[in-house]
């Protein structure tokens, strides 16, 4: 069972990480154009609800995991509203 929380944890942290590519696109661009601000909040409270859950139940596999997601959701969802057009 260790090894199956290990890989969670590398598969939780390789998806967190995805949300910086995008990141990056929007701030080279400074634009957040095509950019679905309802994707992005509902995976922001997504992240968010799951790295508090994993807080609560002291699960180290979803805390770790879900860190770097809920600052990568959150910094995409931002950026969509930095860069949107008026």
């Amino acid at each position: 069972m260790e090894i199956f929380r290990i890989f969670l944890a590398i598969v939780g942290l390789a998806m967190s990480f995805g949300y910086y590519p995008q990141i990056y696109k929007m701030w080279k661009n400074k634009s957040s154009e095509n950019i679905s601000l309802p994707t992005y909040a509902i995976f922001s409270l997504g992240t968010l609800t799951y790295l508090i859950y994993g807080i609560l139940t002291k699960d180290i596999t979803l805390i770790i995991s879900f860190v770097l997601g809920v600052f990568g959701s959150w910094a995409v969802l931002i950026l969509i509203l930095v860069y949107r057009k008026k």
